[in-house]
């Protein structure tokens, strides 16, 4: 291994373990949240269904996404632009005071909820769509050490226009494009369908 190599490992290593060893604080996370409160509310229960709720949401997740949103993995011109000053200790904060904060339950479409129930339990086995509960768990909490979402009580519309995303190529930053390669067989329906069902769930 030539000394440039095993340099930049080590000095990689040192800033992963500098940043993990941070202890994210509640309180200064919620006086740094104040920018974000503007789209996504105070407490994280944002009122405007195309922005994503984070009240509830893993630390672990919501450090992802806002580093990926730093750094162009996840591409989004106004986020980037809100989180570009923001530093590993800031992100750290702000992500542990979003978890620490209680989801709400918003609206939904109950006529959707029963196939929607289907597709996030049983998957689609013709389309060879898997059940959501194997990543997302059967109350749609998610796993934060695997950095998997918590889904439960998200509003609907922001679930399908990610879903559309990830359809699409528009939306790339998922491990081993998990959600790529599962929502390119849903149909529309089917996304509005389990969407209606996860947002119910609480």
């Amino acid at each position: 291994m030539k000394p440039s190599h095993l340099g930049a490992i080590i000095i990689g290593f040192c800033s992963l373990i500098s940043f993990n060893l941070y202890a994210a604080s509640i309180e200064a996370g919620k006086t740094k949240s104040a920018l974000c409160a503007g789209c996504h509310g105070q407490d994280g229960n944002s009122v405007n269904a195309i922005w994503p709720k984070l009240a509830g949401q893993h630390a672990s997740y919501l450090t992802k996404q806002i580093r990926e949103f730093k750094d162009g993995t996840r591409v989004d011109p106004v986020m980037k632009g809100m989180v570009a000053a923001l530093t590993d200790d800031d992100i750290a904060d702000i992500a542990a005071y979003f978890e620490s904060q209680k989801i709400k339950t918003g609206a939904f479409d109950a006529d959707l909820v029963a196939k929607g129930e289907s597709i996030f339990r049983g998957g689609i086995t013709e389309s060879s769509i898997p059940a959501c509960i194997g990543c997302h768990g059967p109350s749609g909490d998610g796993n934060g050490p695997a950095s998997f979402p918590s889904l439960k009580g998200q509003h609907p519309e922001y679930l399908v226009m990610q879903l559309t995303k990830f359809k699409d190529g528009l939306r790339t930053n998922d491990p081993g494009k998990m959600m790529q390669n599962v929502s390119k067989r849903m149909l529309d329906s089917e996304m509005q369908a389990v969407a209606a069902y996860i947002a119910g769930l609480q």
